[in-house]
């Protein structure tokens, strides 16, 4: 079973070479945060963190931490090996609009059901997202979502030249 173990210390460094594949799912207690048009959309200290093999990672935060009806669901999907089928939403707020800055498993594969009914957000599709009220770098590239924050060391897939990682 890939797994769903309990968190992490926050304040060890790790390295994205040290995360499995399969990915593991953990759930996190840090204080996840996620801002789009000055205003805080999603917040919560029980996200779900997916790490991956050369990856920074993904928080999935609970659909009821994130603000009513700035989700607007996409006809765009994904495949992800692992994890199955990815639906996508642009975040609106007021006038401004993100296309597909934010996604979901609606029926998660195997060894992730605790995927549903938790979102995540490209931080480089959004104006800022936090960690512990650390603001992120968003992974290179623009298929992938990782959160880089100080304690995560690369080298990072996403960037010019690591397709075939």
């Amino acid at each position: 079973m890939t797994g769903h173990a309990q968190a992490s210390d926050p304040r060890a460094p790790e390295s994205v070479w040290d995360y499995p594949r399969p990915p593991r799912l953990e759930t996190s207690a840090r204080h996840i945060r996620v801002v789009f048009a000055g205003e805080t959309i999603a917040e919560t200290r029980g996200s779900l963190r997916v790490l991956e093999t050369s990856h920074p990672p993904v928080y999935y935060i609970p659909i009821a931490a994130i603000h009513q009806g700035v989700l607007v669901p996409t006809s765009g999907h994904t495949w992800c090996e692992f994890k199955g089928e990815a639906a996508y939403y642009d975040v609106v707020l007021g006038d401004a609009v993100a296309a597909a800055a934010a996604w979901e498993y609606p029926r998660p594969a195997r060894g992730y059901e605790a995927l549903a009914g938790h979102v995540a957000f490209f931080p480089a599709r959004v104006e800022a997202c936090f960690v512990d009220e650390e603001r992120v770098a968003a992974q290179e590239g623009d298929f992938y979502g990782g959160w880089i924050t100080s304690d995560i060391v690369g080298p990072f897939k996403g960037g010019p030249g690591t397709r075939l990682w």
